[in-house]
């Protein structure tokens, strides 16, 4: 059986342009839905041109509720029936009922080497610590922010000179290569950790 594939999205996802491309491209799952907790992120148009479902859920009018904001995102999310949730640059905490209900099967990609800089601002801390490498993680989520079993990482020198933006943008570049790769693996049933040098 071929694996059906949800993804959420916060902004103009770059990510999960590249985990449907891969998708449509070697067919190891099928992209079912990008459901995003805005309705004016950018990625909503790009999934859509790339012929996938979407579905917008804006988390502001729930405040501070973020049961009753999730219990409206689980609607689409559950009528695309998804057997992974790939988180590509979702910028929400979700409440361990929600991870719960998707305990095993839901990804996330992280820009730093776990377990180093869970959170924000991920390269500047790298930069700060006088570390000689970054890179990004893919993980499965667990209830504890940016834990959980590691699927993958890809690793990237810090060069002399770097500023945040400049390392952000060559961890991206790691960043379209690992999480397809690794969600090729996911799909087949492989959990031991894929590393890109």
């Amino acid at each position: 059986m071929i694996p059906r594939v949800a993804i959420l999205i916060s902004g103009g996802g770059s990510n999960m342009v590249r985990l449907v491309e891969a998708m449509q491209a070697e067919g190891f799952a099928t992209p079912v839905l990008v459901a995003s907790n805005d309705a004016a992120a950018s990625g909503l148009d790009r999934a859509a041109k790339l012929g996938v479902p979407t579905a917008a859920i804006d988390h502001r009018p729930f405040g501070r509720d973020r049961a009753a904001f999730e219990a409206e995102l689980l609607k689409p999310i559950l009528a695309a029936a998804p057997d992974v949730l790939c988180l590509a640059g979702f910028m929400r905490v979700l409440t361990p009922e929600f991870v719960g209900r998707f305990a095993g099967r839901m990804l996330n990609i992280h820009p730093s080497l776990l377990p180093k800089y869970p959170g924000l601002h991920t390269h500047q801390r790298a930069l700060d610590a006088g570390d000689t490498e970054a890179g990004c993680t893919v993980h499965e989520v667990t209830p504890v922010l940016d834990d959980g079993p590691i699927l993958g990482q890809a690793r990237v020198a810090i060069e002399p000179g770097d500023s945040a933006d400049t390392l952000a943008a060559r961890v991206l570049v790691q960043e379209h290569r690992l999480y397809p790769a690794v969600l090729k693996r996911f799909a087949s049933g492989e959990r031991t950790p894929l590393l890109l040098g």
